[in-house]
């Protein structure tokens, strides 16, 4: 054998009968998908934090106007909460939006924007938008029992 075969063969690491050895690398999946790529929906805590922001914007939309007491009540405790800089509370207002890759400032202004226009439309009533912030992949199923009437049939 020259030189330069043997040179070649034991670069590319061919053994006695011209087999090359390859060994698997292990990855795991966070190493392979980047962080930004993984879905809010797959991971629980996320969906739970959207579900706090959703019920927040949603009350803070249906009472905006409200006159009577217990309806104020819930839309001054949720515009405190929108306008608190708490950072200790894992589900605060700016921890929800950090986590969701919101601007939490932007919210806050768009909020205030809408609320000063529903104000000055107060004698209309408030104008809620809904809007299917959560995204379920799959379906949901229902478990039921049979109604208290009802025997067994055999």
């Amino acid at each position: 054998m020259t030189t330069a075969a043997a040179t070649v063969e034991r670069n590319v690491g061919l053994r006695g009968g011209g087999a090359v050895e390859l060994e698997p690398e292990a990855v795991l999946p966070s190493q392979y998908f980047a962080q930004a790529a993984v879905d809010a929906s797959l991971q629980p805590e996320k969906r739970l934090m959207l579900a706090v922001l959703e019920d927040a914007v949603g009350t803070f939309q249906k009472y905006v106007n409200a006159r009577e007491r217990t309806a104020h009540r819930l839309f001054e405790e949720v515009e405190d909460w929108f306008a608190s800089d708490d950072y200790d509370w894992p589900y605060s207002f700016v921890n929800i939006s950090h986590a969701l890759g919101l601007d939490a400032a932007y919210l806050r202004g768009g909020l205030a924007r809408w609320r000063d226009r529903q104000s000055a439309n107060a004698g209309a009533g408030s104008n809620v938008v809904r809007f299917p912030f959560r995204r379920v992949n799959g379906s949901r199923h229902m478990i039921t029992g049979r109604a208290a009437g009802l025997k067994r049939s055999a």
